[in-house]
C-alpha cells in the first residue's frame, strides 16, 4: 500500500491501492531483425535510426499548435522527438512489446500518422516497412513474432541504455497536470464512492478500491466517478487549486485517470 501525502497541503491525504533529435548509444547491440546483425549492418542500422531521430516535420508542429494539442511549437517538438524515439526503441527489439506510457506522446504519434504519405515515407525510409499504430502498444510490423509484455521500469532501462540519457519527465503525464489540463476517466459511471470514518474511497469495477482520500475531497471524488472527461479546475468542493492539481496528478500517476492530449 502506497501512502502519498500531497506536498502542497497538510489537509489532503491520498492513499493509493496497488493495482528532437538525438544519438543512439553505440555501445549496445541493436537487433533490427530476428537474425543477429553483423557489425557493419549494426552500424548502418544505427546510422539510419539516428537520421530518423533528426527527421523534421514542421507541418505536424503547426497542426499540434493550431489544434491546441500543445501550447507551443517547442512543446510539440519535444513530444515529437519522444514519439520518434519510441518508434526507434520499439523497432530495435523484436522480443518485447513496449507499451506506450504517455498519452501525450501517443497523441503526437497519432497526429503524425494522419499525414498519410509523409508518415509512410518516413517509415519506409528509416525502418523499411510501414509501422502500424496499435493503441497503447508498440508499432506492429508484419511478420514479427509474438512479443513479450513490457513494464515501465523495463522501458525506462531500455530507453536510457539505448539513448544514453535519462528518461525525460515529458513521459510522466502526471507532471503535466495543471488546472487547465483535461483528463479522462475510462471507468466513468462504473465506479462508486463509499464513505466511512471521515474517509472516502473510489471503488472501481469488480469492487476494486482504487483510491482512499480524506473526506475533504469526497465531492471531488464523486464528480470524478461519474465524469468521463473534465478539466482539473472543474473539480467541485472545498479543495484549493493546489489540492485539485495534486489529487488529479496522483490519480494520473497511478492510471486511475489519464491525461488528455
Amino acid at each position: 500500500m502506497l501512502l502519498l501525502k500531497l506536498r502542497t497541503t497538510s489537509r489532503l491525504h491520498v492513499d493509493m491501492q496497488p493495482g528532437g533529435g538525438g544519438a543512439l548509444n553505440r555501445d549496445r547491440t541493436v537487433s533490427g531483425s530476428p537474425e543477429t546483425l553483423g557489425s557493419q549492418a549494426e552500424n548502418e542500422a544505427l546510422a539510419n535510426y539516428e537520421l530518423a531521430l533528426r527527421f523534421e516535420a514542421p507541418y505536424l508542429l503547426e497542426k499540434l499548435v493550431k489544434d491546441r494539442i500543445v501550447d507551443s511549437a517547442e512543446e510539440g517538438e519535444a513530444l515529437f522527438t519522444e514519439a520518434k524515439k519510441f518508434l526507434v526503441l520499439s523497432f530495435t527489439d523484436t522480443g518485447v512489446s513496449w507499451n506506450m506510457y504517455s498519452t501525450r506522446v501517443d497523441e503526437v504519434w497519432h497526429q503524425f500518422i494522419l499525414y498519410t504519405s509523409q508518415y509512410a515515407e518516413f517509415c519506409h525510409r528509416f525502418f523499411g516497412q510501414y509501422l502500424h499504430h496499435n493503441p497503447s502498444n508498440a508499432p506492429e510490423a508484419p511478420g514479427r513474432p509474438e512479443l513479450k509484455p513490457s513494464t515501465f521500469e523495463g522501458f525506462r532501462a531500455r530507453y536510457e541504455s539505448l539513448f544514453g540519457e535519462p528518461l525525460p519527465e515529458i513521459w510522466l503525464d502526471s507532471r503535466s497536470v495543471s488546472l487547465s489540463r483535461r483528463v479522462i476517466n475510462d471507468n466513468a459511471g462504473l465506479a462508486q464512492v463509499s464513505a466511512e470514518n471521515g474517509m472516502a474511497s473510489l471503488v472501481g469495477p469488480g469492487g476494486r478500491i482504487d483510491v482512499v482520500v480524506n473526506d475533504i475531497a469526497r465531492d471531488a471524488l464523486e464528480f470524478i466517478s461519474r465524469t468521463g472527461a473534465f478539466y482539473v479546475r472543474e473539480l467541485p468542493g472545498d479543495l484549493t487549486d493546489d489540492e485539485k492539481v495534486g489529487l488529479v496528478a496522483t490519480l494520473v500517476e497511478h492510471r486511475v485517470l489519464r491525461a488528455a492530449p
